[in-house]
């Protein structure tokens, strides 16, 4: 009779205590569920655009750029450490911003270090570009050729700053290059996953993986602003992969 008293009441405790204990610890997006809760928090329009980017759906959290504690729902512990973006100190100072993106994108970070951009910020320059100049604030969007010329007249148009007529032509030629190839990259991916030959599918593999190497490369060249060597990098990489579709159409 004592044993069974004495699991009745643990179960009672359990049953009571569960949802309190539950209650008290937000999923990883506790940030989103707070902010998208309470009418009154700012920037809406931020918070929408991470929930519908790469970073929304692959749950990497506000925390990971701006810190906080995202799992608690009192607002003085979850926003501990938090700095506003104009804040030297902050993670998310167009000038932190490339080493904070780094931390996950370390090859665009690299090349980025390299470029003549990244010299301007670390000179704290306001005029270089950062991360999100290109990609975003939160979006982690790829920007479409003409919007990247459009984003480079702001500083190399006539009559700006750094003034360069040819560069917006430049950029929107080869990321529209840049476009068709990985389009084609993935029409090749589609039809070796189709060949059933287990020998012809390990090859076709092996060229497919030959012509993304300078692919690689031109997006690095990229994120170092280098556009010769991009130029160059994208010839290899449209020659290789249009080789490999004639391949896999002959057979």
């Amino acid at each position: 009779m004592r044993r069974t008293l004495s699991a009745l009441l643990i179960a009672a405790a359990t049953s009571i205590a569960a949802p309190h204990v539950s209650a008290q610890i937000p999923p990883r997006s506790g940030c989103a569920d707070c902010h998208y809760a309470d009418p009154k928090a700012p920037r809406p329009d931020h918070l929408e655009s991470w929930d519908r980017s790469p970073h929304g759906r692959n749950a990497v959290g506000c925390e990971t750029c701006h810190g906080g504690n995202p799992r608690t729902f009192e607002g003085f512990l979850a926003h501990q450490r938090i700095l506003d973006p104009a804040d030297t100190r902050s993670p998310v100072n167009r000038r932190n911003l490339p080493r904070t993106c780094g931390a996950c994108h370390v090859g665009p970070f690299v090349a980025f270090q390299d470029s003549r951009h990244g010299q301007l910020l670390q000179e704290q320059n306001e005029n270089g570009p950062t991360c999100s100049t290109c990609h975003g604030e939160v979006d982690g969007r790829l920007l479409s050729a003409k919007a990247l010329a459009a984003a480079c007249n702001q500083c190399h148009g006539a009559g700006d700053v750094a003034p360069r007529s040819e560069r917006a032509r430049q950029v929107r030629e080869q990321y529209e290059d840049l476009t068709a190839v990985r389009d084609q990259m993935k029409l090749a991916q589609t039809l070796i996953k189709r060949v059933n030959d287990k020998s012809r599918r390990a090859s076709l593999t092996e060229a497919y993986r030959q012509a993304e190497i300078p692919l690689k490369r031109a997006v690095d060249a990229g994120h170092r602003f280098v556009y010769d060597e991009r130029r160059t990098d994208l010839s290899v990489a449209r020659a290789r992969v249009q080789a490999l579709l004639t391949s896999l159409a002959n057979r």
